[in-house]
């Protein structure tokens, strides 16, 4: 049940911060959008591995990687 719920919440951080850029309401290069999409993605990541979706572990690892690149990169 845990992976049921990291999945859902991180999810949905993504997919706000997705719509919130494409409806040009947060633009990718603010802190707020990196961050949900860190902080999903390592929900998504951890929550996959719970469950054993490597494929999954994979990509969302690389999502989280990625993001917080991007955070610490400045």
């Amino acid at each position: 049940i845990m992976a049921e719920w990291l999945n859902a919440i991180g999810v949905t951080l993504i997919l706000y911060a997705f719509v919130m850029l494409s409806l040009k309401k947060m633009p990718a290069e603010t802190p707020a959008y990196k961050w949900l999409n860190f902080v999903g993605g390592s929900m998504l990541c951890t929550g996959a591995f719970l469950i054993s979706a490597w494929a999954f572990v994979v990509m969302e690892g690389v999502w989280s990687a990625v993001a917080l690149y991007s955070i610490v990169r400045k």
